[in-house]
């Protein structure tokens, strides 16, 4: 037992010192490297890095942006005012709509019960989407919760035109639904859990609608002018993940210190969701494909958009060599 656990302890340190070799001539002028500029969704990005020790011995600077959702984070993107932000399937779409060359360098499968949801409120008489004829959705026009309400209408053999849409951001889409100036509202975590914990039940769910994919989007700038810095992001953005299904109480508390809601909303989820690495392959495209042909048939995209140029490919074979090495490590 002794020779197995020194022969391990030696293969953790040759492995951590390879690593750090390569990461040391990968990084060597450090000084000289650009600073990242990511893009942040009520700080989850930095949250998550932070919590999970990934925003330590990084060599260059990261400098963080917040944007209240996913729509201004795209706009940024298309300005080219960001280098790097997370987006959901819909909005990711609007902002390859837009028409600025984006590509995905990173997916996360999000695996949760109520990550997207359409709700009412626990006393309306809505039962089933079916009963939304005629009646209010509320939700963020192009957002994941747009998506998830027209996929949840097709279903129920309902057209986007048998509802009333207003479009707004979540904190106003609540007031809405809670005094009843919308009979349906159509978000997406933390918003699903808070409403869910109170007074709203969900008629519909992303879990079998949605791919539950969360895109990490670069400008094609930045790969070209910072594929270093990304190599090495996206692969602390693994790593973080992983640790939080492992860590779901500790990532809550760091959540609910940065977003003030209370803690049990943020354990909710995070001990109900799983996060998994997702390579970008033909599937993956054509499961988005899917959305922004949909939203062209509902008119909300205005021209066809071939998302198969929205990807980078060549990250899978980074975020694999670094997750088989942090196997390797943890061993």
């Amino acid at each position: 037992m002794a020779v197995r656990l020194n022969a391990r302890s030696t293969l953790k340190h040759v492995l951590l010192g390879t690593l750090l070799s390569l990461s040391l001539g990968q990084f060597a002028h450090a000084a000289a490297l650009q600073p990242l500029l990511v893009a942040n969704q009520k700080s989850s990005i930095k949250v998550l890095l932070e919590v999970s020790g990934e925003l330590k011995n990084v060599p260059y600077e990261i400098q963080f942006s917040e944007f209240p959702a996913a729509s201004p984070l795209g706009e940024a993107l298309n300005a080219g005012a960001v280098d790097i932000g997370g987006l959901g399937d819909a909005p990711y779409v609007f902002a390859l709509g837009a028409g600025t060359p984006l590509k995905v360098v990173s997916i996360t499968h999000a695996a949760g019960r109520y990550t997207t949801a359409l709700l009412v409120n626990n006393n309306s008489p809505v039962k089933t989407v079916a009963d939304l004829k005629g009646k209010r959705i509320v939700t963020g026009r192009g957002s994941i919760g747009h998506y998830l309400a027209i996929r949840a209408l097709r279903e129920a053999g309902l057209k986007t035109t048998d509802v009333q849409w207003v479009y707004l951001l979540p904190s106003e889409s609540r007031i809405l639904l809670n005094n009843g100036d919308a009979d349906a509202w159509a978000t997406w975590a933390p918003y699903t859990t808070i409403a869910t914990q109170h007074d709203a039940r969900p008629v519909a769910t992303g879990e079998k609608l949605l791919t539950n994919h969360l895109y990490l989007a670069a400008t094609s700038k930045a790969i070209a002018e910072k594929r270093a810095q990304l190599d090495d992001f996206v692969a602390r953005i693994d790593r973080a993940y992983q640790w939080t299904n492992t860590h779901p109480d500790e990532y809550a508390a760091a959540q609910a210190k940065v977003t003030g809601l209370p803690l049990e909303v943020h354990l909710a989820i995070a001990r109900d969701t799983k996060m998994d690495r997702v390579n970008i392959n033909d599937s993956v495209i054509k499961g988005l494909q899917q959305t922004a042909d949909i939203y062209q048939q509902e008119g909300i995209l205005t021209r066809h958009v071939d998302v198969s140029q929205g990807f980078d490919a060549s990250f899978n074979a980074v975020r694999t060599a670094a997750a088989a090495a942090a196997q390797q490590v943890a061993r």
